[in-house]
């Protein structure tokens, strides 16, 4: 599936190919506190298959529990983070932020992960009133 997106105030805009069954919900205390909400939805694309149209995201490399590091990148303007990848010359892939991409109302999380890290109250989202 063909994605387009960018950041809030349009600076920085992509767009990339998918697989739409390869999207999660990642709970890990890392995403919560990168993208300042209680999960982060993400949707991966192979490193041929994602372009940056305009702009050039900032990047910031964040060394994980495990010692691996990985590129956040954002919009240096408005703050959007953009997406994740490897560090280094090898062939990446992108995580891409769900809520930056345009069809995000056509992709629907298929798994989620790190679930022992998650807020409790993210089980019952559903009972909320709206």
């Amino acid at each position: 599936m063909k994605i387009t997106g960018g950041c809030h105030c349009g600076k920085i805009k992509y767009q990339a190919e998918i697989n739409p069954d390869n999207v999660v919900i990642c709970h890990c205390t890392d995403c919560q506190i990168l993208s300042g909400s209680a999960f982060r939805s993400v949707v991966f694309s192979e490193h041929d298959a994602f372009t940056l149209l305009t702009g050039e995201p900032k990047v910031y490399v964040k060394i994980g529990d495990s010692g691996n590091k990985r590129e956040q990148t954002f919009c240096l303007n408005c703050g959007s983070p953009l997406y994740s990848t490897s560090v280094g010359d090898s062939p990446k892939q992108y995580g891409i932020r769900l809520g930056t991409v345009n069809q995000r109302n056509q992709i629907a999380p298929q798994r989620q992960k790190w679930i022992r890290s998650s807020q409790d109250w993210t089980q019952e989202l559903c009972s909320l009133p709206s």
